[in-house]
C-alpha cells in the first residue's frame, strides 16, 4: 500500500536530512580542518557553511529548522558546553544567516523548487552572501559583549565560510555531474 507523503512528513524528512547531513559535515570538518582554526569555532576552512547554504536552498524553512537543531547539539555539547548564552546565539546566527540569504535569493531571483534558475553566478552570490551574513550576525553579538579579535575573527570567519561553501557546492556539482544522464524519451 502506497501512503501519500503529507506536507508535515515531507518537512520532517527535510529537517531530519538536514540534521544528518549537517551533523556529518561538522564531524568531517573537525576531523580534517580543525588545525585551520583561528579561534574556537572560527576557522580558515569551515565546510559546514556549505551545508548551511545547500540545505536552506534545497529545503527552505525546514532546512533552517534542521540547521538550528543540529547547531544546538554541536554548540551545547561540543563547542561551548559551559556557555549556554554563547551556544544559543551561535546556533541562531548559524541558522538565520543562511535562511536570510535564501529568502533574499528567493525574492530577487525567483528561485524555483528545482533550483534550475540558480546559475553559477547566482550560486556564487548566494555563497558570498551566506559567508557574510553568518559572521556578521555572530560578530554583532560578540561586539555587544565586548569580545576581542572582532575584525580578525570576522575576516577569518568570512573566508572560512566562503571556502567551506565553495568546497561543498563544487563537491555536490561534481557528484551530480558524475551521475548518468537521464535518457530522453523519443
Amino acid at each position: 500500500m502506497n501512503t501519500p507523503v503529507t506536507p508535515f512528513r515531507l518537512n520532517l524528512y527535510m529537517v531530519l536530512a538536514t540534521i544528518g547531513l549537517h551533523g556529518l559535515v561538522m564531524v568531517a570538518n573537525e576531523l580534517f580542518f580543525r588545525r585551520t582554526e583561528f579561534l574556537q569555532g572560527i576557522g580558515w576552512i569551515y565546510i559546514p557553511a556549505g551545508t548551511r547554504l545547500l540545505c536552506t536552498l534545497l529545503f527552505g524553512r525546514a532546512g533552517a529548522v534542521g540547521l538550528l537543531i543540529a547547531g544546538w547539539f554541536a554548540c551545547y555539547w561540543y563547542y561551548f558546553p559551559g556557555d549556554v548564552m554563547r551556544a544559543t546565539t551561535g546556533t541562531i546566527a548559524g541558522a538565520i544567516g543562511p535562511y536570510l540569504v535564501y529568502v533574499i535569493a528567493q525574492q530577487r531571483y525567483g528561485l524555483q523548487a528545482s533550483l534550475t534558475n540558480l546559475t553559477p553566478r547566482r550560486l556564487l552570490v548566494c555563497a558570498a552572501g551566506c559567508a557574510l551574513a553568518s559572521p556578521l550576525l555572530h560578530h554583532i553579538w560578540f561586539a555587544l559583549h565586548g569580545d576581542d579579535h572582532l575584525l580578525p575573527g570576522f575576516l577569518v570567519m568570512f573566508v572560512g565560510d566562503l571556502v567551506g561553501a565553495l568546497i561543498v557546492l563544487y563537491t555536490a556539482k561534481a557528484i551530480l555531474a558524475s551521475l548518468p544522464q537521464p535518457r530522453r524519451l523519443q
